[in-house]
Protein backbone atom coordinates (compact mmCIF):
# COMPACT_ATOMS: atom_id res chain seq x y z
CA UNK A 1 0.00 0.00 0.00
CA UNK A 2 1.31 3.21 -0.79
CA UNK A 3 -0.16 6.90 0.93
CA UNK A 4 1.25 10.65 -0.59
CA UNK A 5 0.16 13.56 0.89
CA UNK A 6 1.67 15.96 -1.91
CA UNK A 7 1.61 19.71 -2.52
CA UNK A 8 2.62 18.42 -6.11
CA UNK A 9 0.05 17.54 -9.07
CA UNK A 10 0.44 13.96 -10.06
CA UNK A 11 0.07 12.00 -12.91
CA UNK A 12 -3.41 10.06 -13.10
CA UNK A 13 -2.38 7.50 -16.13
CA UNK A 14 1.28 7.04 -14.71
CA UNK A 15 -0.06 6.44 -10.91
CA UNK A 16 -2.72 4.05 -12.37
CA UNK A 17 -0.16 2.05 -14.96
CA UNK A 18 2.23 1.98 -12.21
CA UNK A 19 -0.27 0.94 -9.36
CA UNK A 20 -1.30 -1.65 -11.63
CA UNK A 21 1.54 -3.57 -12.71
CA UNK A 22 3.09 -6.15 -11.04
CA UNK A 23 -0.18 -6.76 -8.97
CA UNK A 24 -0.71 -10.70 -7.90
CA UNK A 25 -4.05 -11.99 -7.01
CA UNK A 26 -6.00 -9.10 -8.19
CA UNK A 27 -8.90 -9.58 -10.80
CA UNK A 28 -9.82 -5.70 -10.62
CA UNK A 29 -8.79 -2.69 -10.06
CA UNK A 30 -10.49 0.72 -9.21
CA UNK A 31 -9.34 4.13 -9.59
CA UNK A 32 -11.32 7.18 -8.91
CA UNK A 33 -9.82 11.06 -8.98
CA UNK A 34 -11.10 14.13 -7.65
CA UNK A 35 -10.67 17.18 -9.12
CA UNK A 36 -11.45 21.30 -7.80
CA UNK A 37 -15.00 21.84 -8.69
CA UNK A 38 -14.56 25.32 -10.46
CA UNK A 39 -18.18 26.63 -9.45
CA UNK A 40 -19.13 27.77 -13.35
CA UNK A 41 -15.73 30.16 -12.44
CA UNK A 42 -16.32 31.57 -9.31
CA UNK A 43 -13.66 29.72 -7.88
CA UNK A 44 -10.08 31.15 -8.42
CA UNK A 45 -8.30 28.84 -6.12
CA UNK A 46 -8.39 26.22 -3.26
CA UNK A 47 -6.04 26.41 -0.91
CA UNK A 48 -5.46 22.72 1.25
CA UNK A 49 -3.97 22.42 4.57
CA UNK A 50 -3.18 19.65 6.85
CA UNK A 51 -0.98 18.91 10.03
CA UNK A 52 1.91 16.85 8.64
CA UNK A 53 2.23 13.62 10.55
CA UNK A 54 -1.21 13.98 11.82
CA UNK A 55 -2.68 13.05 8.49
CA UNK A 56 -1.17 10.50 6.96
CA UNK A 57 -1.42 8.15 10.46
CA UNK A 58 -5.26 8.93 10.05
CA UNK A 59 -5.35 7.96 6.18
CA UNK A 60 -2.98 5.50 6.95
CA UNK A 61 -5.26 3.54 9.80
CA UNK A 62 -8.01 3.62 7.24
CA UNK A 63 -6.14 2.13 3.90
CA UNK A 64 -5.20 -0.73 6.54
CA UNK A 65 -8.59 -1.54 7.69
CA UNK A 66 -9.87 -0.97 4.07
CA UNK A 67 -7.36 -3.64 3.33
CA UNK A 68 -8.43 -6.11 5.89
CA UNK A 69 -11.88 -5.62 5.52
CA UNK A 70 -11.77 -6.57 1.68
CA UNK A 71 -8.76 -8.43 1.40
CA UNK A 72 -7.36 -5.74 -0.96
CA UNK A 73 -4.28 -6.94 -3.02
CA UNK A 74 -3.22 -3.26 -2.71
CA UNK A 75 -4.43 0.53 -2.13
CA UNK A 76 -2.89 3.39 -3.05
CA UNK A 77 -4.30 7.06 -1.68
CA UNK A 78 -2.73 10.26 -2.86
CA UNK A 79 -3.98 13.74 -1.67
CA UNK A 80 -2.88 16.89 -2.38
CA UNK A 81 -2.45 20.07 -0.58
CA UNK A 82 -1.20 23.94 -0.89
CA UNK A 83 -3.16 26.37 -3.70
CA UNK A 84 -4.70 24.24 -6.58
CA UNK A 85 -6.63 25.91 -9.56
CA UNK A 86 -10.03 24.70 -10.36
CA UNK A 87 -10.40 21.23 -12.52
CA UNK A 88 -6.62 20.36 -10.95
CA UNK A 89 -6.41 16.90 -9.28
CA UNK A 90 -6.54 17.03 -6.25
CA UNK A 91 -6.97 13.68 -4.46
CA UNK A 92 -6.60 9.83 -6.27
CA UNK A 93 -7.80 6.86 -4.87
CA UNK A 94 -6.91 2.86 -6.33
CA UNK A 95 -7.50 -0.78 -4.97
CA UNK A 96 -7.32 -3.94 -6.25
CA UNK A 97 -8.89 -6.56 -5.36
CA UNK A 98 -9.99 -10.31 -6.19
CA UNK A 99 -13.02 -9.75 -7.15
CA UNK A 100 -14.47 -6.04 -8.21
CA UNK A 101 -17.43 -5.64 -5.39
CA UNK A 102 -14.63 -5.52 -3.38
CA UNK A 103 -12.52 -3.28 -5.26
CA UNK A 104 -15.54 -0.95 -5.72
CA UNK A 105 -16.44 -0.84 -1.97
CA UNK A 106 -13.11 -0.33 -0.94
CA UNK A 107 -12.43 2.42 -3.37
CA UNK A 108 -15.90 4.01 -1.80
CA UNK A 109 -14.94 3.06 1.75
CA UNK A 110 -11.39 5.60 1.02
CA UNK A 111 -13.21 8.23 -0.62
CA UNK A 112 -16.05 9.19 2.22
CA UNK A 113 -13.73 9.01 4.65
CA UNK A 114 -11.49 11.59 2.87
CA UNK A 115 -14.51 13.64 2.04
CA UNK A 116 -15.08 13.57 5.53
CA UNK A 117 -12.81 12.36 8.30
CA UNK A 118 -9.75 13.05 6.87
CA UNK A 119 -7.60 15.97 8.59
CA UNK A 120 -7.44 18.71 6.11
CA UNK A 121 -8.95 22.01 6.18
CA UNK A 122 -10.08 23.39 2.92
CA UNK A 123 -10.75 26.99 2.01
CA UNK A 124 -12.67 28.55 -0.74
CA UNK A 125 -11.08 31.74 -2.75
CA UNK A 126 -13.94 32.83 -5.22
CA UNK A 127 -14.04 36.01 -7.23
CA UNK A 128 -16.48 37.37 -4.62
CA UNK A 129 -14.29 36.41 -1.59
CA UNK A 130 -13.06 33.02 0.43
CA UNK A 131 -14.73 30.95 2.91
CA UNK A 132 -13.97 27.61 4.55
CA UNK A 133 -15.79 24.60 3.44
CA UNK A 134 -17.90 22.85 5.70
CA UNK A 135 -18.60 19.52 6.20
CA UNK A 136 -22.11 18.57 4.14
CA UNK A 137 -24.52 16.39 5.62
CA UNK A 138 -24.21 14.06 2.41
CA UNK A 139 -20.72 13.57 2.97
CA UNK A 140 -21.58 12.79 6.79
CA UNK A 141 -24.46 10.33 5.99
CA UNK A 142 -22.48 8.91 3.08
CA UNK A 143 -20.30 7.30 6.05
CA UNK A 144 -23.04 5.35 7.65
CA UNK A 145 -23.31 2.88 5.50
CA UNK A 146 -19.63 1.66 6.46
Amino acid sequence: MRLSVQAEPFDLGAESNAFAAGLQGAGAVVTFTGLVRDNGGALAAMEIEHYPGMTEKAIAAMMDQAAVRWKLADALVIHRYGRLAGDEAIMMVATAAAHRAEAFAAAEFLMDYLKSRAPFWKKELGVDGEAWVAAKEADEAALGRW
